[in-house]
């Protein structure tokens, strides 16, 4: 163990400004294409094309494809400032856990070339953490979730968020608001703790390549962000293309929760009237959004965390 002086860690409050500031301005940026995604899956006639022509062809384009936006913000930066806060106090209890495997930042720093200012955890904690944030987030930010995608869909007439969420409450109760969170939580779970370990491990291996360079160095701002948002950009991907079913099935849902009432009988529907591929609609648009919007995510999360601790040295 070395005597120099610990760095300060950033307070568990800033983690969750951090997640608020980097969710919402990721949401802001990539709604057109959330939007788009939603009009997509609500219905086998929809094409990403089709979907984008008829939002163009309406009086105000523009404004048509930051519809919802409101929601977003809120449900995303909502979101990830829970997501990160909790994901940051189950990663520094991880720490304390003597069965789990832990090495320090600065120690995978200088020995595998790692971006990281996060603790650096094995492969199962990470995908654990991962898992357990994600569903947590997602649980508490479901109603405003279901409001946003019905908000978007064109199967609701809705003018304001106050109108949705009083029809909801009057039609369906407070169990309206939590409608497909059982394909939600088996989605995210999935995804939040592949993401996680993925994208731990790309740092690794895109900080061990970048350290051989002649100019680049790890710990700095230079050569850590490019190296967050490209592994970012992997992570998201690979845990997208495993987890696009669940979202599928989880719109559905959220769009007509009568007619599909739970995410098995919703499944066996799509399967059943659309086949296969009703499984993998709006992929390509949610490839898109999730590798830009958690790329960026983390990236500015992490870049505020290391910023934050530099100051409290």
């Amino acid at each position: 163990m070395s005597d120099a002086p610990q760095k300060k860690k950033a307070s568990s409050a800033f983690h969750i400004v951090a997640g608020l500031g980097s969710g919402a301005v990721s949401a802001f940026l990539l709604q057109p294409a959330d939007l788009l995604k939603t009009r997509v899956q609500q219905s086998q006639a929809s094409t990403l094309t089709r979907a984008f022509r008829e939002i163009l062809n309406g009086p105000h384009p523009v404004r048509s494809l930051w519809r919802g936006v409101t929601p977003s913000v809120l449900r995303t930066g909502c979101g990830s400032a829970l997501y990160f806060g909790m994901l940051n106090q189950m990663r520094q209890y991880a720490t304390q856990l003597p069965a789990v495997p832990i090495v320090s930042s600065g120690e995978v720093k200088s020995a595998t070339g790692s971006s990281s200012a996060l603790p650096k955890l094995g492969n199962v904690a990470n995908l654990t953490t991962g898992a357990l944030a994600r569903v947590a987030a997602g649980f508490i930010v479901n109603p405003i979730t279901v409001m946003k995608v019905r908000y978007e869909s064109t199967h609701y007439a809705y003018k304001s968020l106050a109108g949705a969420a009083k029809d909801i409450a009057a039609k369906e109760g407070m169990r309206g608001f939590f409608a497909g969170f059982g394909a939600t939580a088996v989605r995210d779970a999935p995804y939040a703790g592949l993401y996680v370990l993925v994208y731990e491990q790309a740092k690794a291996r895109f900080g061990a390549v970048a350290a051989t360079g002649e100019h680049l160095k790890p710990a700095t701002m230079s050569s850590s962000a490019p190296i967050n948002f490209a592994s970012g950009v992997v992570a998201a991907v690979t845990a997208t293309t495993l987890t696009n079913p669940f979202d599928a099935i989880k719109t559905r849902l959220q769009i007509a929760p009568s007619r599909y009432g739970n995410m098995f009988k919703a499944a066996s529907m799509m399967l059943r009237d659309e086949g296969v591929k009703s499984m993998f609609s709006g992929l390509s648009m949610r490839i898109g959004r999730k590798a830009l919007s958690s790329a960026f995510t983390w990236t500015v999360y992490e870049e505020l965390i290391r910023r934050a601790e530099r100051v409290l040295v």
